[in-house]
């Protein structure tokens, strides 16, 4: 009697595992995840996305001559944010870093400089803005740097 017990219980739990096996292929379509990306405001790595970058027409600030504004040389340098400067006039001046721009502007020599000669003192000027290598170069292509000072 025992053995007729167990085999229709056998009967019923194969019937059940192979009911669970149905239900279980039927709930196990794969559906694809979408991707998980969280982007901030400029998006990933600060790319631009759907637009193009146009890098042959860079803008590039040039000197204001109404203000006084020139280009300048770094030649050497003195010593506490002070260095020898070659303007585009044929002078040479003693360059002043601003405190306002010290840390933000690393000067080097041979560095472009846009430059504003001190009305007081002509022989000193302060330094306004410095062009990257890259930028120097551009505007020497277009014909921008007085003869001067090519010494690119």
């Amino acid at each position: 009697m025992t053995a007729t017990k167990d085999e229709p219980l056998k009967e019923k739990s194969e019937e059940k595992t192979d009911s669970q096996e149905e239900k279980k292929s039927e709930e196990k379509v794969v559906k694809p995840k979408p991707k998980k990306t969280k982007k901030g405001k400029k998006g990933k790595y600060g790319k631009k996305y759907g637009k193009q970058v146009d890098e042959t027409n860079l803008r590039v600030t040039l000197p204001y001559k109404p203000k006084g504004e020139m280009f300048a040389v770094a030649e050497t340098f003195q010593g506490g944010s002070r260095l020898q400067l070659i303007c585009e006039d044929g002078e040479r001046r003693m360059g002043r870093i601003p405190g306002k721009l010290r840390r933000r502007m690393w000067v080097r020599e041979n560095d472009l400089l846009i430059v504003v000669p001190w009305s007081f003192q002509d022989s000193k000027a302060d330094v306004k803005f410095r062009y990257t290598p890259t930028q120097t170069s551009n505007l020497k292509r277009s014909g921008k740097i007085p003869e001067i000072l090519d010494i690119y």
